[in-house]
């Protein structure tokens, strides 16, 4: 078939997640064929560098034969099997043991879900279900942040923040509240980072006594977070929530789908942070996104009042501990950790990506340029010395975003700011690879935009 035959069956029968389903099928799918190491290739023979590692999820990278001989291998002795009416199988146990093991040493259970978005709708059961049984039914709310992403059901997108959700998701699920996010470059530039950050945390505390201590159940958080826009917290920020938390015995939900296994140089983002969630969501780079799978990591203090006080957890998936998944998400932590792979983004890669990425800081539409382990966001701005933003309506970011895929990389686009997170393995020559496609595309992005007037824009995500 050739591209415009997939691209009408495509437009004629799939609605695409995240979409304007009219526009896409005007314009007709990008249709990716194959893919080997960090480049996609597309039905046009492109050959493009993955800058996003598909969904924040590929970090081993694309063409891993290991990880194939285990999906068949399973496949072929168990291909599935529920974990319902007291059944196991030895992927789930193996794959559970593995993941206790390189958690925090407070947490050895976890449970089994499909996704990171079904991890969150646990966490949401879990925590109330705890404070049930802890003789507290009234501590329900969960507070979350402003453009916070922690999935598309209908619980994730309440623990979440992101507004465009809420517009057309409603009416949220009921006793979640929002406070401001961490954002230091589009929020909090009257003030230094560290005082920003302290602010931030401040407004946890003031949401906390306004709902009333004895009612709030948790706070939900990437440590860094994605989709919102690569936001990384100023480093005053973390200490003074965890001050907080422990201050009013609230829990910690610290959301790992995006962070968690070695984007930020650490097994978990929580790690880098030095936090001690009580639940962790985690997905994506379990499995490098080969299949399916998610789960909650559950510290001792929630696992041990669930089982020894809860009953039944009437919860659950049918793919939950799926054994195929399990099977292939046990071999790609098998080979994280044999390669070295995380100790690598910590040691090399990450810092030699901070270094390269931050060259790209004197661009002219660049007002910020900031990365942590294998994860980077540049900020579009009209004027450097301002932080002016460009009309929403020139749509800056897309822009980039297209240019982007024209020259040959995948770089994403939260409003005006640009976001990237290439698979683990990439190598040095690969990020000076990345870092000329971003700047090659920053240029013809700026000879596009400075050619229209534009007027001040809040940043958009």
């Amino acid at each position: 078939m050739q591209t415009q035959d997939y691209q009408a069956l495509d437009r004629a029968h799939h609605l695409h997640p995240f979409t304007d389903f009219k526009a896409l099928g005007e314009e007709g799918s990008r249709v990716v064929t194959h893919a080997e190491g960090v480049y996609i290739h597309d039905s046009e023979g492109n050959r493009i560098l993955d800058g996003m590692a598909g969904l924040w999820c590929v970090n081993l990278g694309y063409g891993r034969r290991e990880l194939v001989e285990a999906a068949t291998a399973q496949l072929e002795q168990l291909p599935y099997y529920n974990t319902f009416f007291k059944t196991t199988h030895p992927p789930a146990v193996r794959l559970a043991e593995k993941l206790c093991d390189l958690a925090p040493a407070h947490i050895n259970r976890v449970f089994f879900t499909g996704s990171g978005s079904e991890a969150n709708d646990t966490v949401l059961r879990m925590v109330r279900r705890y404070w049930a049984l802890k003789g507290q039914p009234d501590k329900q709310w969960i507070i979350g942040r402003e453009n916070a992403y922690h999935g598309s059901t209908l619980a994730g997108m309440s623990l979440g923040g992101m507004a465009p959700m809420h517009a057309q998701g409603g009416p949220c699920v009921p006793g979640i509240a929002h406070i401001r996010q961490p954002y230091w470059f589009g929020e909090g530039r009257d003030m230094s980072p560290e005082t920003f950050g302290q602010a931030c945390a401040e407004a946890l505390e003031e949401k906390i006594l306004e709902l009333g201590e004895e009612k709030v159940a948790a706070f939900i958080a990437e440590p860094v977070q994605g989709a919102g826009g690569a936001i990384m917290p100023p480093e005053s920020y973390w200490p003074a929530v965890k001050k907080v938390l422990a201050k009013y015995d609230i829990l910690l939900v610290a959301d790992e789908v995006i962070c968690g296994f070695g984007r930020l140089g650490e097994w978990f983002g929580s790690q880098h942070y030095g936090l001690e969630p009580d639940l962790m969501p985690i997905a994506k780079g379990l499995s490098s996104g080969y299949l399916p799978i998610g789960g909650v990591l559950v510290g001792d203090r929630v696992a041990e009042t669930l089982i020894e006080e809860g009953g039944e957890f009437f919860h659950g998936f049918t793919y939950s501990g799926h054994p195929t998944c399990a099977a292939v998400a046990l071999k790609n932590l098998e080979l994280l950790e044999a390669e070295g792979v995380v100790d690598r983004v910590r040691d090399d890669l990450g810092p030699y990506l901070a270094e390269r990425w931050a060259s790209l800081a004197d661009h002219p539409i660049v007002g910020e340029a900031r990365s942590l382990g294998l994860m980077g966001a540049l900020e579009l701005v009209a004027d450097k010395t301002t932080g002016q933003r460009f009309d929403k309506s020139l749509g800056a970011g897309n822009l980039c975003r297209d240019l982007c895929f024209a020259n040959g990389l995948v770089m994403r686009s939260v409003g005006d700011t640009m976001i990237i997170s290439p698979p683990l393995v990439i190598r040095r020559e690969e990020i000076d690879e990345l870092v000329e496609l971003a700047r090659r595309a920053l240029d013809e992005t700026a000879r596009q935009l400075t050619q229209v007037p534009h007027t001040q824009e809040e940043p958009t995500a």
